[in-house]
């Protein structure tokens, strides 16, 4: 059975740093294109990064761009998003999962998370 399983959340001061892990059992994640979600108390879930299969080509919207990088380790199995300069409107529960090989977004509707990593960014 596949499973995802995000780690290294917490609480964090504005300005402050977070890495983030996502750990893959029953699968190979340098099969799949990857990427970061995050959902706010009361909002939809938001993406915020992908990253290649290679790791050789990132994809990030407007609201992560500078502040965000997405990684990964094929020898470790994981994917990370490295998070910096964090402020208040970071905070989030974050999730991994599988994005488009093309386009390196959302590929539509997901009927699989993990249990996330709650990310609490103080002002």
């Amino acid at each position: 059975q596949v499973q995802l399983a995000e780690s290294g959340g917490g609480l964090v001061q504005a300005g402050g740093s977070l890495r983030l892990s996502c750990a893959a059992s029953g699968l190979t994640l340098s099969s799949y294109s990857m990427g970061w979600f995050r959902q706010a108390p009361g909002k939809e879930r938001e993406f915020v990064a992908g990253i290649s299969r290679s790791g050789g080509s990132t994809y990030y919207p407007d609201s992560a761009k500078g502040r965000f990088t997405i990684s990964r380790d094929s020898a470790k199995n994981t994917v990370y998003l490295q998070m910096n300069t964090l402020k208040p409107e970071d905070t989030a529960v974050y999730y991994c999962n599988f994005v488009s090989n093309l386009t390196l977004r959302p590929r539509g509707e997901y009927t699989y998370w993990g249990q996330g990593t709650q990310v609490t960014v103080s002002s």
